[in-house]
């Protein structure tokens, strides 16, 4: 019972979230106006908005102009009910718990809007750092290891962005600073090693499939947010496992 709350209340963060992904890059307010179509404009009303249910029950059309629900709606509202059970079942009841929640929650919102957008909003970054100083503050982290970590994270990218010009967006700087602050050091280091590891591989994949050029360019937040999400859960594993190499 309790694994079910924690993924409801995933669910209904990630209906919040959406309204973020979609108005946040516009500059619009993430409270006004009240939840509407975006296609007709006519306002949803709560039985429209049971996140994933809704969509289901209504076969992913507007219950009043029959336009197609974008599949964004489901997938955010879903993933952000995995990933809070997965960090309740990870760290159970902590500090941990509510500090990665606040780390996953930023993530996912740019995840979508650097996909869609290429925006990365400040506001949102914001509400990630200021939260992660004030756990690591009060419940006494190595402060030093923080620092290290957000200074790795950003220093890294604004390097390939002042050696490679247009090679690097600011806001994939300041996020990985960030995202650098929670993780600390080594964690920092491997989430930078995945994100670049699957970045080239997608855009491989992409040039080879002719959907990108070698000119073209490609959201790197994306990269970014998922490298750190898998060091989160797994970094320990993938470097102890790495480490053990070297021991034999």
């Amino acid at each position: 019972m309790l694994y079910l709350i924690i993924f409801a209340f995933g669910l209904i963060m990630g209906s919040f979230f959406n309204v973020c992904i979609y108005r946040l890059p516009q500059g619009d307010s993430v409270v006004s106006p009240p939840s509407h179509c975006i296609s007709c404009g006519a306002r949803l009303r709560p039985v429209d908005m049971i996140p994933v249910i809704s969509y289901i029950s209504l076969k992913g059309r507007c219950r009043y102009c029959g336009e197609p629900i974008d599949k964004t709606y489901p997938t955010v509202e879903s993933a952000v009910g995995l990933i809070y059970l997965f960090t309740f079942i990870n760290w159970g009841f902590t500090y941990l718990a509510v500090k990665y929640m606040i780390l996953f929650s930023g993530l996912v919102i740019i995840f979508f809007t650097d996909l869609n957008d290429q925006v990365i909003p400040d506001s949102v970054l914001t509400c990630m750092f200021i939260p992660g100083i004030v756990l690591s503050a009060v419940f006494k982290e190595n402060l030093a290891d923080n620092l290290l970590g957000l200074l790795s994270g950003c220093g890294v990218l604004l390097l390939i962005a002042a050696l490679v010009p247009g090679g690097m967006g600011m806001g994939d700087v300041k996020l990985m600073a960030v995202c650098g602050w929670y993780l600390g050091l080594r964690l920092t280091c491997l989430s930078l090693l995945l994100a670049f590891v699957t970045g080239a591989a997608f855009g491989l994949l992409l040039i080879a499939c002719g959907r990108k050029g070698m000119k073209d360019m490609i959201a790197f937040g994306p990269f970014l947010a998922a490298g750190t999400l898998i060091s989160s859960f797994y970094g320990g594993y993938i470097i102890n496992a790495y480490m053990s190499i070297f021991v034999l």
